[in-house]
């Protein structure tokens, strides 16, 4: 029996060993609780200028921004963006050394290279739909080229990760359809459900 007890821990270890030489194990999270927040109040501001200026993203959704409006949003975009990412660089780099690991390393290259290209994919896409007037179809694009991101990379890091990414292109799809509520499904996407899945993260792995 202990003989036994003994094979199927050497078993676990071994699987570990392999677990963490092929995949980035340390993404931290925190990093998608914070990411989510970044969101929430990226989204509140957006809303906040909105009544401010009079716009109904629910009727005025295919309407023309104006040159100020768009450049407005892609600030708040911008701004989210570096908040997100500066967040999860800190958090995760906190959580490879707590596990004394490399936070940059073929694993953690591999990961980003995956994500980078839907991500790239769709920026440029978004940039597209901006060139022609279609703003619309900005929020939900870009739910559904992240969500591509995270499935594309989930291989390389914690599977988890990728069940978010199916609801992410499942949220940007529904958007497509019903597109007075993308910024709505947007903030649910980027926003909540970051939070959500940052914390069963760090639940499950880190505590």
């Amino acid at each position: 029996m202990n003989q036994q007890q003994d094979q199927l821990e050497a078993l676990h270890e071994i699987r570990n060993i392999m677990d963490r030489s092929s995949r980035f194990i340390s993404l931290s999270g925190l990093s998608g609780v914070f990411a989510g927040l970044s969101a929430l109040v990226g989204a509140a501001v957006v809303k906040w200028y909105f009544s401010q200026h009079n716009i109904n993203y629910y009727s005025d959704q295919a309407s023309n921004f104006s040159r100020q409006d768009i450049l407005f949003l892609l600030a708040v975009a911008i701004g989210v963006l570096v908040l997100a990412f500066g967040t999860a660089t800190y958090f995760t780099a906190r959580n490879a050394r707590k596990k004394n690991q490399r936070t940059w390393d073929n694993q953690s290259k591999r990961l980003l290279v995956n994500l980078a290209i839907p991500l790239a994919t769709g920026g440029v896409f978004c940039a597209i739909l901006l060139y022609h007037g279609i703003l619309y179809l900005v929020a939900p694009a870009m739910l559904v080229f992240y969500g591509l991101a995270l499935l594309n990379g989930s291989k390389y890091t914690l599977g988890d990760i990728r069940y978010l990414g199916i609801i992410e292109i499942i949220l940007g799809l529904v958007a497509c359809v019903f597109v007075g509520y993308g910024l709505m499904l947007w903030t649910v996407g980027f926003g909540m459900l970051h939070i959500v899945y940052g914390a069963l993260v760090y639940f499950k792995y880190e505590r």
